[in-house]
């Protein structure tokens, strides 16, 4: 996506999301900011999650995710979208 992502992850067992996100955020910003020769935030300080419950939430989780390109026009599949999991399932 151009000015989001979707993210449908699992913490392993002793790692907190906060900190998973944070380290993403910050990794990802720094490395955003230095190829574009820019500085500053990059990222909203927010985020949304969301607790899945079942197999059938899962599922439905991970065709939103992977949809999200082509509803945006960015690609005609989700298999064609160079950053989704669509083209390995």
């Amino acid at each position: 996506m151009t000015n989001h992502t979707h993210v449908v992850v699992t913490p392993s067992e002793g790692y907190e999301l906060s900190k998973i996100l944070h380290s993403w955020k910050s990794y990802t910003s720094n490395r955003i900011n230095a190829l574009i020769g820019r500085s500053g935030r990059l990222w909203q300080e927010e985020s949304f999650d969301h607790v899945i419950r079942s197999e059938e939430h899962l599922v439905e989780f991970i065709d939103y995710t992977e949809n999200n390109p082509v509803v945006a026009g960015l690609c005609d599949s989700p298999e064609d979208w160079p950053y989704s999991s669509a083209r390995f399932r």
